[in-house]
């Protein structure tokens, strides 16, 4: 394993929240092969073919079912792993599932973090926290620059909205019980991080483009794209992943220094709207054809969101490895080979190759 993070991670105790998830079973792989002794918590998988399920790595990491909303199941599992260091990626991630079902969304993204940082809270061995929440957070004007840490927080949907109210919370929490301030005397650091659209093998929602895509491909048929014109900061799955990394290790050396919100996105080549990124999509895989699916009267789901990333990169020093190009490319050859190779070793792969770039 090619280590990004000169072995800070090896020993360490981890606990991912939502580890059977997208985002959540590449972070743990990574972490696993960092030699980070790591405990999941989570729902059971959406489906058989998740990468989480494919890939097999819950028999290699401490595995705990639990939802978040269970204030209960979050003290249980913080008092079964005792982490040193917590990554919080345990969400209600859809936009139009959060019209659908709202309520649940807020009980989930909202009080589920709340439980998360209460567990953090009351838990001494307990370091390091970043808290994964989205760029939708923000309150989003359409503007035509990236938002940046420091603007408000919002949100038109109650996905995002949720965000936003979460990224409130956390600030309120930091500074109430985990301020910098009062590091001697309840030594824990507490960051937000914002990634952009987030695009890799295993990911199967619904409603998302990649695998709306892959759906389609595998069945022969036309992708149905519902907001082609949409623009999105659209970026590899280890991209942001290797920047919750870094900032984890970052606020362990220097605990005051970093506990903030930081953003993690894509460089501006790499914004582009939904239909450009489905039209890579089949170009990469050999075959397909796109079809505009966008019908009236939708529920309404932003049509311009990019992020400005120049904190990350001048105090992290972290900046994204992968062109657009590359990143549709690393995200399809997932997918044409998960069916005939070792899904586990088939992302090892992916993630040796992207941390030696």
């Amino acid at each position: 394993m090619v280590d990004l993070f000169q072995d800070f991670y090896r020993g360490k105790r981890v606990l991912v929240t939502g580890h059977t998830g997208f985002k959540g079973s590449w972070l743990s792989i990574w972490l696993h092969e960092l030699g980070a002794e790591v405990t999941g918590l989570a729902l059971a998988p959406a489906t058989e073919r998740d990468n989480f399920v494919l890939s097999g790595i819950g028999r290699q990491i401490t595995d705990l079912r639990g939802d978040i909303r269970d204030a209960s199941a979050v003290e249980a599992a913080f008092a079964h792993s005792q982490p040193e260091i917590v990554f919080h990626l345990a969400a209600q991630p859809l936009v139009r599932e959060s019209y659908a079902q709202p309520v649940e969304t807020y009980a989930t993204n909202l009080m589920g973090t709340l439980n998360v940082m209460e567990a953090i809270r009351a838990t001494s061995s307990v370091k390091v926290a970043v808290m994964i929440t989205t760029d939708k957070c923000y309150e989003n004007r359409e503007q035509l620059w990236g938002y940046r840490e420091d603007e408000p927080m919002g949100g038109y949907d109650p996905y995002s909205s949720s965000k936003g109210c979460a990224e409130i919370a956390i600030a309120s929490w930091r500074r109430s019980f985990f301020n910098p301030a009062d590091y001697g005397k309840h030594g824990k650091s507490i960051a937000s991080a914002r990634a952009g659209n987030v695009i890799g093998g295993g990911d199967w929602a619904k409603d998302r483009v990649i695998p709306d895509c892959m759906r389609a491909l595998e069945t022969a048929r036309a992708v149905g794209i519902r907001s082609p014109r949409a623009i999105r900061p659209w970026q590899h799955v280890l991209e942001p992943l290797g920047g919750y990394l870094l900032l984890a290790s970052k606020m362990w050396e220097d605990p005051t220094g970093y506990c903030e919100g930081w953003n993690f996105g894509p460089k501006p080549e790499s914004v582009a709207n939904v239909w450009d990124i489905a039209s890579r999509v089949t170009q990469a895989y050999g075959q397909g054809s796109l079809v505009d699916a966008s019908t009236p009267g939708e529920p309404h789901e932003a049509k311009l969101l990019m992020l400005d990333i120049s904190k990350a990169w001048l105090r992290l020093g972290w900046q994204p490895r992968l062109s657009l190009r590359q990143t549709v490319e690393l995200t399809v050859d997932w997918y044409k080979r998960y069916r005939s190779e070792n899904v586990y070793n088939l992302c090892v792969e992916q993630i040796n190759a992207y941390a030696a770039r």
